[in-house]
């Protein structure tokens, strides 16, 4: 009677493995199908969404043409894992506990209302957000210390099923985050050429924290606004020239003609000195390279904390003198201490968008600018600009 009992039980138990067993093999990676999600602007990322929910995104390497940055499998936390994952890695959706490197990535949490997955955060002094600052005051968000280099017991600590970190050129890798066995996100956005195309990332980053819809639906409103902001832009009958940053040392930094800063300036209908340049990047250049190039630039930005005033430019570095837009009091800057900036602009380029056309064109009417302030000029503290011509160039 006992051997009549165990002998259905195991046969039961054979099938129900073996059935098991053929649902994992027939999941491998490599041969689940799925359609790709088509991509706008984006052109580091695709996107391939299989039936049961699952995707795989791959991030291409911005630096290396033809190469992958990496690889990763989106499962539902409720799903079974593919087999044969040891090329991607896997990330279990929708994410509810994350350690954030970047302040960008995390407004945009905000923005998509996850914010309450943000269980750490690096860099925290540069974080211009209050429910961010609060909720570390609370202990309900932990600083996990300098982005460079954090603090690992604490990320481990905080048990994240996620750490979202901006990736570099010949950075080295990333220590000891690559050994304590937590998906690290690595956010290429920002190697786009364009800043539509940047913030389309943000499709992606809405699959990974359950918000797809809010991400699409966000996308749509940016992109709409951006190609509004363009085509009013388009209409204006002059064309400005514009110079972008200043000094960092010895180097000055300009935007390459295909960075998103090149794109964003071309689409308010400005004119930008390195406009055929084809770099995505930065240029390093020295300050008399920019000077015979675009010293004539009738607009002049940059950010710097605090704001200086002209008087404070040509004691910075004499040779601001020669700038045409210092002459002509055309000079603005952004306040990144107290301005959100670098927050919003990632995500929101149409924000900038508008911003560089209020600049460029103020006779088109969108109003005051929300982060740029004119710098004060140096003859209202009765410093005309004559009187630096004896200014060290390196006081």
């Amino acid at each position: 009677m006992k051997k009549t009992i165990i002998i259905p039980i195991v046969i039961a138990v054979l099938i129900f493995s073996t059935t098991i067993s053929c649902r994992k093999s027939s999941q491998s990676v490599e041969d689940m199908a799925g359609d790709t999600l088509q991509m706008k602007y984006a052109t580091l990322i695709q996107i391939v969404k299989h039936e049961g929910g699952a995707a795989t995104v791959t991030i291409y390497n911005p630096w290396k043409e033809g190469s992958t940055l990496h690889k990763y499998l989106l499962v539902d936390k409720d799903s079974v894992v593919p087999e044969h994952t040891s090329d991607v890695t896997v990330i279990r959706t929708p994410v509810s506990r994350s350690v954030m490197f970047t302040s960008a990535h995390t407004k945009l949490l905000e923005w998509l209302h996850a914010e309450q997955s943000v269980a750490g955060v690096a860099d925290l002094k540069y974080m211009l957000l209050p429910w961010v600052h609060e909720g570390v005051n609370t202990g309900k968000i932990v600083d996990c210390g300098d982005a460079m280099s954090p603090l690992i017991e604490k990320i481990i600590d905080i048990e994240p099923d996620i750490i979202m970190l901006s990736p570099f050129e010949n950075s080295g890798g990333y220590g000891r985050l690559e050994t304590i066995g937590i998906p690290y996100v690595e956010c290429a956005d920002y190697m786009e050429k364009s800043a539509l195309g940047r913030a389309e990332w943000m499709r992606f980053y809405g699959m990974l924290f359950g918000k797809e819809h809010e991400a699409d639906s966000l996308f749509a409103v940016v992109d709409s606004s951006y190609q509004a902001l363009k085509t009013e832009a388009a209409k204006a009958k002059s064309c400005p020239s514009i110079i972008t940053e200043k000094l960092t040392g010895s180097t000055w930094y300009v935007a390459g003609g295909r960075s998103t800063v090149g794109q964003l300036i071309a689409d308010a209908h400005g004119s930008y000195a390195w406009a055929d340049d084809t770099h995505s990047g930065s240029l390093a250049l020295t300050f008399e390279t920019v000077l015979d190039r675009a010293g004539d630039a009738d607009l002049w930005i940059f950010n710097s904390s605090p704001v200086p005033s002209s008087y404070e430019l040509v004691s910075e570095y004499a040779g601001y003198k020669e700038m045409h837009a210092l002459k002509t009091n055309n000079v603005w800057c952004v306040d990144t201490q107290s301005k959100p900036y670098f927050e919003e602009v990632s995500f929101h380029p149409d924000y900038l968008l508008r911003e560089y056309i209020i600049l460029l064109h103020p006779e088109i009417g969108l109003g005051e600018p929300k982060y740029y302030v004119e710098v004060p000029e140096c003859i209202k503290r009765g410093e005309p600009i004559e009187e630096f011509e004896n200014v060290r160039l390196n006081k």
